[in-house]
């Protein structure tokens, strides 16, 4: 199969081949069409699979060859996306594939000022990538209108779901007409998000070219026990002991990254760090650095989870592991993207147990384990599996105590094995009496 045969125009067929893309990759080859169609859709796909080229490809001939001009602060398709990282990505990527058409595309997120932004829109947009709440924020201020909307697309609705977006998605349905193709794309899909696509879209088409919730078998996973107050030693251990030369590395917190920042470059590691209370700046300008080699650790919370697209990254690590199991499948998916292999390393402490058996129930595999010499924990790892189950380790049979030939002890006394023990008398406890101390008495 080809591009040419999906049923792609001249001008598309030329950038897909000027990007490098010959065959297409299984989601694409079921959701072009679909699209194309008109269809509703709903795709899950494991992450570095190519779902944006799936959802924009046949977006952008679709607004090639239909519907009139965009009109003056309207946007003819929207794609809303998570993250400032991962909208970035997208409009990119969308960029990339339009350079042959006659089409304006742009992003918009917080973080930055909004007035160029408004400025950039007053002659409208084919193609507009936003992220929830600078949506809704340019939507108020009557610098958008969406009247004129044909496609929404819903790319990691989970993520936005996690982030605490529900009630952003919900503002933004009532916003959009009611006659529009509605297309979500994503690596998981949660409950509720099968129940939001249940509300948002018509008669969907759903692709799953995958299992469920699965991580790519490009990429070698592994555990390492350790103490929590022990990661950072073990984690520059095992970059000096590994040579590794470019790493994303995920913490839990901004303090955790911040942290570890601080510690690599106390050390002379060229490091970095990106979170949610940096600048957009200040944390695009950590992420070029990181893509161009200038940087060689990059620390991250999960706002790193999706979005980003590194060629040829070798090696991620969990320096905690997430909260939320599905976002480990999005972490470990930087590494061994488009056929190439990766390595995905987690280092887990005691009281990270149950998440460790979240993410390998959700995965349906055992992670295999291999202790750092000179770094076992003091704390134990209970033994998990992909079923779920944590493992504790047996409890050790107490020894039975002494009973001095064989009898045992009743009631303070000595009893044979074949005896009754006499019944004690009844007796009454002895009430105990407060004295007050009154001092020496006065003679009369």
């Amino acid at each position: 199969m080809t591009f040419a045969t999906l049923g792609l125009i001249e001008p598309l067929l030329r950038a897909l081949e000027t990007l490098g893309y010959q065959t297409p990759t299984p989601v694409q080859a079921q959701a072009i069409p679909a699209v194309l169609a008109g269809r509703d859709l709903m795709a899950a796909a494991q992450t570095g699979t190519g779902k944006t080229a799936g959802f924009a490809v046949p977006l952008l001939q679709l607004l090639t060859l239909e519907g009139p001009k965009v009109a003056a602060n309207s946007a003819r398709a929207l794609i809303l996306c998570p993250t400032r990282e991962l909208a970035e990505q997208v409009h990119a990527s969308v960029a990339e594939y339009a350079q042959n058409l006659p089409l304006t595309t742009y992003a918009v997120y917080g973080g930055v000022s909004i007035n160029p932004q408004m400025m950039k829109l007053r002659k409208g947009v084919d193609i507009l990538v936003a992220t929830p709440g600078r949506l809704i924020d340019l939507f108020r201020q009557n610098a958008l209108k969406l009247n004129q909307l044909q496609t929404l697309v819903l790319d990691e609705a989970d993520r936005m779901l996690d982030l605490g977006f529900s009630e952003e998605l919900a503002n933004i349905y009532r916003m959009l007409p009611k006659k529009r193709q509605t297309l979500l794309f994503s690596a998981t899909f949660s409950d509720e998000i099968r129940s939001l696509a249940g509300q948002m879209l018509n008669d969907p088409l759903t692709i799953e070219v995958s299992p469920r919730n699965v991580a790519a078998n490009t990429v070698k996973q592994w555990v390492v026990p350790v103490d929590k107050k022990r990661k950072a030693e073990l984690f520059v251990h095992l970059m000096r002991k590994g040579r590794w030369k470019q790493v994303l590395v995920f913490a839990k917190t901004r303090n955790g990254v911040d942290a570890l920042v601080d510690k690599l470059q106390g050390l002379g590691i060229n490091a970095d760090g990106i979170h949610g209370d940096k600048p957009q700046a200040t944390r695009q300008r950590a992420l070029d650095r990181f893509k161009s080699s200038d940087v060689q650790i990059l620390v991250a919370t999960d706002v790193a989870a999706r979005g980003l697209d590194i060629e040829d990254l070798p090696l991620v690590v969990n320096f905690d592991l997430p909260i939320v199991a599905e976002d480990y499948i999005h972490r470990i998916g930087r590494t061994g993207r488009a056929g190439n292999t990766g390595e995905a390393i987690s280092l887990v402490c005691a009281d990270e147990v149950n998440m460790l058996s979240a993410i390998e129930m959700l995965t349906r595999q055992t992670l295999a384990r291999h202790m750092e010499q000179d770094f076992e924990p003091e704390h134990r790892v209970p033994d998990t599996d992909a079923s779920g189950q944590v493992v504790k380790k047996p409890k050790k049979p107490k020894k039975p105590k002494s009973s001095g030939g064989g009898g045992k002890r009743n009631l303070g006394k000595w009893v044979d094995s074949g005896e009754v023990a006499p019944a004690e008398p009844s007796i009454k406890p002895v009430r105990k009496v407060p004295v007050f101390n009154t001092g020496p008495r006065k003679k009369k």
